[in-house]
């Protein structure tokens, strides 16, 4: 009968462990890109929605600083909506801009389903929506179309608050 030999050759770890990490590198680097494409996703999905409703939309990254002085807030007029459905969420959030020192901060619905919360602006008025954006840490800001009613004509500012 014949006996077994013992296996003589040593294991090679270090080329397993070499492996094993650059296998583990590329899981992450997968992964890495996945997040950031799932970030620009969430982070886009309010623009696609206001673009599909024809509104030409902007970053507050984007906007380049004019010529004229900020207006003081005492001198501009706000317009809140909500788009979210919970109740008194746009009368809570004009009565901390009135106390931020705007000059009139109306509340009222919005009549659509909004999933995030954007700043819409009058020509001229788009330093004004980015301190505006920054004070109701609101990430997107976009012209306003000029669809508001008679009644809210004389707002320069929207803000609309959606479910996050």
């Amino acid at each position: 009968m014949e006996q077994a030999q013992p296996f003589q050759r040593t294991f090679p770890w270090r080329a397993a462990a070499l492996a094993a990490g650059v296998v583990a590198l590329a899981e992450l680097a997968v992964l890495v890109a996945l997040a950031a494409g799932s970030a620009l996703h969430v982070r886009t999905a309010p623009l696609r929605h206001a673009r599909q409703a024809g509104t030409p939309v902007a970053s507050r990254h984007s906007l380049q600083p004019q010529g004229e002085p900020l207006r003081p807030r005492a001198r501009v007029s706000v317009l809140v909506l909500n788009g979210n459905g919970v109740a008194h969420a746009a009368g809570a959030e004009a009565s901390r801009l009135l106390a931020r020192g705007y000059r009139r901060a109306a509340a009222a619905n919005a009549g659509a389903s909004y999933a995030r919360s954007l700043v819409l602006f009058r020509p001229g008025f788009e330093r004004e929506a980015a301190r505006l954006a920054r004070d109701a840490h609101i990430p997107v800001t976009a012209p306003l179309d000029g669809r508001l009613p008679a009644a809210d004509a004389g707002y320069q500012l929207v803000l609309i608050l959606g479910r996050r």
